[in-house]
């Protein structure tokens, strides 16, 4: 028996059916699932061309479960698309989605070193989905703490952005499992925010609290990039950092 080849599109296309189904059952404007779809269509095809630049066409385990967590966020994209176009909030929903997808941001991470499939494109994979997460829920948390919240979801763009303009900054950063850690306070406060579950002082806080250390996170990186570009230090990859720990 032929095994299965798992590709970016075999879960693009499990996403696109999940982001149809939930729109054939919720009220859904056309902006809402071609929101999602968007995501899951121009994800997938950065992903693939990621793949074959490294000689590839499929992934292993580790990508596979970010690439699941990656079609909770095009379902959890086209809610909140459709939230914001003045369809009616379907929170429950959304905060369910996101708190699965939270939940497996672990995951991938343990199983990539159980396997010893440790990729930069694994770690820029996850991290990508993180990031566009945070961004969605920053969308949706708006309407209970205010714009600046988008500060958090559009932190990591503004970061590449600045990458454009001084090219050191888009150099690959060793490891620093904070950052992780950042990223999953972050995405579970939004989450809180979203989910109405305290009062609006406090999703002021917690929403305040979560900018406060990506702030620190970012800034952190970013003055440590500045030392090396002076020193001309060599900046480690994750390939180079796994290596040397197993060595250790």
């Amino acid at each position: 028996m032929r095994k299965v080849q798992w590709t970016p599109w075999w879960w693009a296309g499990a996403g696109s059916v999940a982001v149809l189904g939930v729109a054939a059952v919720v009220p859904m404007p056309p902006a809402g699932w071609a929101a999602g779809l968007a995501y899951l269509f121009v994800s997938s095809l950065l992903l693939s061309r990621g793949l074959r630049r490294r000689g590839a066409t499929r992934f292993g385990a580790a990508n596979a479960v970010t690439a699941t967590r990656s079609a909770l966020v095009g379902v959890a994209t086209a809610l909140v698309v459709a939230s914001v176009v003045g369809e009616a909030s379907r929170a429950p929903l959304l905060v369910t989605i996101v708190a699965v997808a939270l939940a497996l941001d672990g995951v991938d991470g343990w199983v990539a070193r159980r396997t010893g499939t440790v990729s930069e494109l694994g770690a820029r994979f996850d991290m990508e989905v993180d990031a566009f997460l945070l961004l969605v829920l920053s969308v949706y948390d708006v309407q209970f703490v205010g714009w600046w919240v988008l500060a958090i979801g559009l932190m990591r763009y503004a970061f590449v952005a600045a990458a454009w303009l001084l090219p050191f900054l888009g150099r690959t950063l060793p490891h620093r499992y904070w950052r992780k850690v950042v990223t999953a306070v972050c995405g579970i406060a939004l989450t809180t925010v979203a989910a109405q579950l305290l009062p609006p002082f406090a999703n002021v806080l917690v929403a305040a609290a979560a900018l406060a250390l990506l702030l620190e996170s970012f800034g952190r990186d970013i003055i440590w990039l500045v030392r090396m570009n002076r020193a001309g230090a060599e900046l480690v990859s994750p390939e180079k950092a796994s290596a040397r720990d197993e060595s250790r």
